[in-house]
């Protein structure tokens, strides 16, 4: 059966439970289709190549144009900060907890596979964030991130001191145990049980949330997605702030140094299936009522 893609490849974290099955399930069904398949190659120690070209994850963004991600929102968010650059389409399969990002369950591969490849899909961009560490004017790191990035005391119970510029422009000095600067795509993750607001993932716009403010004034500020955000973490604090993006790359800040956040120039494309809603979404992972009113 012909694909409206060529070349499809296959991602996913190779410790993750049960992936084996899916990922067998998913060679089979991309078999029957005229694509190119591209394994990840952890992946091969899982199930063999059935056939498929063994890639490193650099090679499948460059030459897939639709790469499918097998595991939980962990593993697309490690996935997205690669793809994003090469513009390859995503769409994830959920072999995680709550799978806002990861959209297809197992049972629904021999259904929804099908579809996306025939070219029934919908289809959103979500942005990324870049954070970048400097010290004394120097760059001592940067990463991305889909979700969030935090800046944190990096211990338990104790605060640190920032001050937060947005735009060039100040906005507060605030004792912490840190902040959170979410992206709409991260505001049902870490951000949520922070206290922050739960954004729909087409707006431009990023939300800043103090974790454990020694102010009871202070609240999320949502803000406008293309603003600089510059965190400065003050000389006085005796602390190495951990800088994280996406709970998963860390970067270690010392006192005087600053955080510089802002988008990114790439996005990536989801895929979902056809009929997605993020509402819809949010009565199922957060368990919203779904009785409707009459």
């Amino acid at each position: 059966m012909q694909s409206s893609f060529r070349t499809i490849g296959l991602l996913g974290y190779s410790e993750k439970a049960n992936l084996s099955e899916v990922l067998g399930q998913l060679l089979q069904l991309l078999a029957a289709h005229d694509v190119e398949v591209l394994l990840e190659e952890p992946l091969d120690a899982l199930v063999g190549a059935h056939g498929a070209e063994l890639a490193d994850r650099e090679t499948i963004g460059a030459r897939a144009d639709l790469v499918i991600v097998v595991g939980g929102d962990g593993s697309l968010l490690s996935a997205a900060r690669t793809l994003a650059r090469y513009q390859s389409r995503v769409i994830g399969v959920n072999r995680g907890r709550l799978g806002f990002l990861t959209d297809i369950t197992p049972d629904e591969l021999g259904e929804q596979i099908p579809a996306v490849l025939q070219g029934r899909y919908e289809e959103e961009r979500r942005f990324l964030l870049d954070a970048t560490l400097y010290r004394d004017g120097q760059v001592i790191g940067s990463a991305g991130a889909l979700n969030d990035v935090v800046v944190s005391s990096g211990t338990t119970a104790q605060m640190i001191e920032y001050e937060l510029y947005i735009g060039d422009v100040f906005v507060y000095r605030q004792r912490a145990d840190g902040l959170i600067v979410s992206t709409p795509t991260g505001s049902t993750a870490y951000s949520l049980s922070g206290g922050g607001p739960i954004m729909h993932p087409a707006l431009n716009a990023v939300v800043l949330v103090p974790m454990f403010p020694h102010a009871l004034s202070s609240r999320p500020i949502v803000v406008d997605g293309d603003c600089e955000i510059r965190i400065d973490i003050l000389d006085r604090n005796r602390l190495h702030p951990q800088v994280t993006c996406d709970g998963q790359h860390h970067m270690t800040a010392e006192p005087g140094d600053s955080v510089s956040i802002s988008k990114k120039p790439d996005h990536l494309t989801l895929l979902h299936p056809v009929g997605h809603s993020f509402y819809a979404s949010c009565r199922d992972k957060l368990r919203w009522s779904n009785a409707l009113v009459n």
